[in-house]
């Protein structure tokens, strides 16, 4: 089954401490879209100007993705700068310039909406909760957010809560929604909400599932040097519900081996600026870590 998925296209310039990219494909409907192809098909729904690259067209093609819910206006891509720290934890944004994203109103082709897995990759609320009334009764539902809706859109974020199978956010984001330190007791406020299963975030520790079957704690793969973690997060739940559109039967009996293979491709994502490494993996590679990190975990 296909994968739909709607979000940010973007130009992203990324600066660290050891070296400085500007304007790679970003976005994170990009990077959910790519970690998603390795396993479904997808189709890809965002916006981008006329200063869009033509190699990067070019690149969403070669792995495969559906472009066409892309549309391309008059005026410039949404751009983003941001500085990283030496540890890689924290950064600060430089430059945020929307550009034709701005007025960006996600319009599905046809076609478009009776796929089956929908992923509302992080943008408004409300633009999400648009995009889930041109659907046609989908199989699964899940979403991603960010902190900023929690702080100026939270009607809007509640209103969509009813209406998702899974919703996905950070450690962070889960404290300002439920007002909660412990993870437990965040996990069981946001069920309440309206989502059936709830994913938390932690970065480089990985990350928590909440659902019927209880709960599941998902690794990080480690790594010896993360170059860049912009989109990790994207790519761990792009791939997740590529995973699982692919997969037969109930979502229960998959969603913790798709989790791990988030895991496994939001580590190739840390490897390289933007998505320079993670369009340079194959299935093999991806299997290859999983079977490493099944052995790093069992006991």
């Amino acid at each position: 089954m296909s994968v739909l998925i709607v979000g940010s296209t973007a130009l992203d310039s990324i600066k660290t401490a050891a070296a400085e990219n500007p304007r790679l494909l970003g976005g994170s409907a990009s990077h959910a879209a790519v970690a998603a192809s390795f396993f479904s098909p997808v189709k890809l729904v965002g916006v981008v100007g006329e200063d869009f690259p033509r190699r990067y067209l070019q690149l969403y093609k070669r792995h495969s993705i559906d472009l066409e819910g892309l549309q391309i206006l008059p005026g410039k891509t949404f751009h983003w700068s941001g500085e990283y720290e030496a540890n890689m934890n924290n950064r600060r944004t430089l430059v945020t310039e929307l550009g034709v994203f701005e007025t960006f109103t996600p319009t599905l082709p046809k076609p478009h909406q009776a796929t089956p897995f929908v992923l509302l990759a992080n943008i408004a609320p409300a633009l999400q909760l648009h995009v889930l009334n041109q659907m046609e009764r989908p199989q699964f539902v899940a979403a991603d957010t960010m902190d900023l809706w929690l702080n100026i859109a939270l009607a809007d974020l509640l209103k969509l809560l009813k209406r998702l199978d899974a919703f996905v956010l950070n450690d962070s984001e889960a404290h300002v929604l439920t007002k909660e330190d412990n993870l437990l007791a965040a996990l069981r406020t946001i069920h309440r909400l309206g989502p059936k299963y709830v994913i938390i975030k932690q970065g480089s520790h990985g990350s928590i599932l909440s659902g019927p079957r209880g709960l599941f704690l998902c690794p990080a793969y480690p790594l010896h040097k993360v170059v860049d973690p912009t989109g990790a997060g994207d790519s761990f739940v792009g791939a997740m519900m590529g995973w699982l559109a692919a997969a037969k039967g109930p979502i229960d009996d998959h969603i913790r081996l798709a989790m791990v293979h988030g895991s496994v491709v939001a580590s190739f994502c840390c490897e390289g600026f933007g998505l320079q490494r993670t369009t340079k993996i194959n299935r093999k590679h991806i299997e290859q870590r999983v079977a490493e990190l099944k052995e790093l975990c069992r006991f």
